[in-house]
């Protein structure tokens, strides 16, 4: 089959979600072909256990189950299949990732923290504002939250001049500080403890940044910012006031840093109640999205760019780029050994 035919696949199984994506390859881009997204929970109870609970990875199995079964509908040529900041820190990740390969077929592959921020960036990077100097990537996941100083030239894939993870994503750092409190006064001062904890583990990556940020103000070059995940995705859809989520609206989106503070700061402090009747909030995401806005607040005190440009995209793009370009190398070179033997080159 051409190569251009060939559907090429990207698993993701993070701390909160499943996330597949079928494409095929088209110029320097790929055209998505199939997709499957579902929240599993995966790393439900993990911050207190310290290990994945048999409903949580019943849940990623049955979500798994789909994806195979769109791997084989689809006749995939090549696919690779990750899973991040869960199992890296459960006793039972590799034990549950046996049982995965056992029981669907699919490898997981149990990435470090410092390829999820390469794959991320990998995937996002075109949506990164033109301009000078270094800029900040991040990915707020369900576990870990990555940063990434990146040095950018126009049309190429970012360097990476230093990154960060730290173990804070949605689900980790709601559960650490357990239970929204029913008092204004209370919920404010968990959103201060979830915004001083992360600060705290984001200190060394701020002091090293520190230099670089200062320079940048002497230039008055503007700081340029890009995040990509569930948070900044949901709170841009709040900010356009969509009445549900419409990722052509939002991937691509560039909004003023100051709306997406005074939109975290009107979620974190509503109660639960409320905040599920929210448009793009509802149940699903109403228990997490005060974690992801504690954690967005805290990135934008670190770099505070005047601007927040908007990701829905990430890992899965970032494999798919991956794989696209060694499967489109490995062609080339089949090509150019197929045109020599025509040749008489090679026997």
């Amino acid at each position: 089959m051409p190569f251009h035919r060939q559907a090429f696949a990207a698993i993701d199984l993070g701390t909160n979600n499943c996330r597949l994506l079928i494409a095929r390859p088209q110029g320097d881009n790929f055209v998505v072909i199939d997709a499957f997204s579902r929240v599993v929970r995966l790393g439900e109870g993990l911050a207190q256990a310290g290990r994945l609970s048999d409903e949580a990875m019943d849940r990623a199995l049955g979500a798994l189950s789909i994806c195979a079964d769109k791997l084989r509908r689809r006749n995939v040529y090549l696919a690779r299949s990750v899973a991040t900041e869960a199992c890296r820190r459960a006793a039972n990740g590799e034990r549950f990732i046996e049982r995965v390969q056992r029981e669907t077929g699919i490898m997981l592959d149990i990435i470090s923290a410092k390829e999820e921020a390469r794959l991320a960036v990998l995937g996002c990077h075109l949506l990164l504002e033109q301009g000078e100097g270094p800029a900040m990537i991040f990915d707020i996941g369900g576990g870990s939250t990555e940063m990434v100083l990146v040095e950018s030239v126009r049309g190429e894939v970012p360097r990476i001049h230093d990154w960060q993870s730290v173990p804070w994503g949605v689900v980790s750092l709601t559960e650490t500080c357990g239970d929204e409190p029913d008092d204004d006064a209370g919920r404010a001062a968990r959103y201060a403890r979830m915004r001083q904890l992360v600060r705290d583990s984001l200190a060394p990556f701020t002091v090293r940044v520190w230099d670089r940020l200062e320079n940048e103000r002497k230039r008055a070059v503007p700081l340029r910012l890009l995040g990509t995940s569930g948070t900044v995705t949901t709170l841009a859809s709040v900010h356009l006031e969509l009445p549900q989520y419409d990722r052509r609206a939002v991937d691509g989106l560039i909004v003023p840093a100051e709306s997406m503070r005074g939109i975290a700061a009107r979620l974190s402090g509503m109660s639960p109640e409320v905040r599920r009747t929210q448009a793009c909030i509802g149940r699903e995401r109403s228990d997490l999205v005060v974690a992801g806005c504690a954690i967005l607040e805290t990135i934008l005190d670190i770099w505070p760019a005047d601007r927040l440009g908007v990701a829905d995209r990430g890992i899965r793009e970032g494999i798919l780029r991956s794989l696209m370009a060694a499967g489109g190398a490995a062609e080339k070179s089949r090509a150019a050994l197929r045109k020599a033997r025509r040749e008489g080159g090679l026997a």
